[in-house]
């Protein structure tokens, strides 16, 4: 029987199945029972990237001890290895109290992002860093930063806040919670599956993402890994709210009610930015976000997978909301930063938009049934 002693002792997760991770039950059949479908969990590629992502997630940062070393590090990972294929597999973690709260997955995901200070620690290269520093930039520590990140995204809020709990109580010998953001998309059955996410300024965000086989190409290494970056966007929603639609649309460069570019009709309509509109002046304007983000090489495309915030307002009543930003990418300094740089330059977006927070992470490979996430680095 594999125990919680065991892992920490080094065992690994071959266990896991003679525990019942190959016999836990089926997702049902009928696509409409969202709680029980699954994902599955061990394989080449984390999942919780390329699937369509659920309604609700949490992204958690880690700060790793003073004290956590390489060997220490791999002691962590093969524990929450397990705890991450039991959960989203519809089983309780090892030791969990509520068993009960394990049972509907509702298509739950865990993937671990690595930071580079948990390369510093292991003693190897770290193939992330941090951003630069951008002049749109307005970041809080409260919200930057990390050693290991965990991206917790399921269906159901309850299976997400429990997933977090059990994962963060098997963290906590080895480091403190640096920070927490929650997020949100459309539940499910309110559009159809792989819909174009809206964010609380009412635009499609991620229309432009990668698609078919140019996914694999532009997100993925070919040892299964991909980088992540997580950057926490405030909406200055009350400024926004003074525009007209067709400012509004002239800023983002697309239909709001469609998402169509103005130079086209359909939402994934090619953007002509050598068109004029009816006064003659470029149906695409310069500073448009979509001009400023738009790429040409399909292979440098990264893939948006956002997620919406919206905290308590302040006593004047003034939101807090935005966006947790998370884009994945075979490379961070070829993909993200070009695009990113462009924005900061020019984009009209950023009169309405804030950065606040923003984070870098290496998301190594999957795994199979028997072995831990970041093996390849930490074994």
């Amino acid at each position: 029987m594999t125990t919680r002693r065991g892992l920490l002792a080094g065992g690994a997760v071959a266990g896991l199945g003679a525990a019942g991770a190959l016999s836990a039950p089926a997702a049902a059949a009928n696509p409409d029972d969202t709680g029980t479908a699954m994902v599955p969990f061990f394989g080449p590629r984390q999942a919780g990237v390329t699937q369509d992502p659920p309604a609700h997630a949490s992204f958690v940062a880690l700060t790793l001890a003073a004290g956590t070393d390489r060997r220490g590090l791999g002691r962590m990972m093969r524990l929450l290895t397990d705890d991450a294929a039991r959960l989203t597999q519809g089983m309780p973690a090892l030791g969990d109290t509520d068993a009960q709260l394990a049972v509907l997955p509702a298509r739950l995901t865990v993937t671990f992002g690595f930071g580079p200070g948990l390369y510093a620690r292991a003693g190897v290269k770290s193939p992330v860093a941090d951003l630069p520093a951008f002049t749109i930039d307005r970041l809080e520590k409260r919200w930057s930063g990390g050693d290991l990140l965990l991206q917790i995204c399921a269906d159901d809020p309850l299976t997400v806040a429990h997933a977090q709990r059990m994962l963060i109580k098997d963290a906590r010998p080895f480091g403190a919670v640096r920070w927490v953001q929650t997020g949100f998309r459309r539940s499910p059955g309110v559009q159809a599956p792989e819909h174009t996410q809206r964010n609380v300024l009412g635009q499609l965000d991620g229309t432009a993402n990668p698609r078919g086989a140019v996914m694999d190409t532009a997100v993925w290494n070919p040892d299964g890994s991909t980088t992540a970056v997580v950057r926490r966007i405030r909406a200055e929603i009350e400024k926004w709210d003074l525009l007209s639609v067709t400012d509004k649309e002239l800023s983002v460069g697309r239909k709001m009610d469609s998402g169509a570019p103005l130079s086209g009709t359909g939402e994934h309509d090619e953007p002509d930015f050598t068109a004029l509109d009816a006064s003659g002046l470029p149906a695409m304007p310069d500073f448009a976000h979509v001009t400023r983000a738009h790429v040409v090489d399909p292979e440098l495309k990264i893939l948006r997978r956002p997620y919406n915030y919206d905290g308590a307002p302040n006593a004047l009543g003034q939101p807090d909301a935005g966006l947790i930003f998370a884009a994945f990418q075979r490379d961070v300094v070829k993909q993200y930063i070009p695009i990113q740089k462009r924005l900061a330059d020019k984009d009209l977006l950023n009169e309405w938009i804030t950065p606040i927070g923003s984070s870098v992470f290496a998301v190594p490979p999957g795994c199979a049934q028997g072995g831990w996430i970041g093996e390849q680095v930490l074994a």
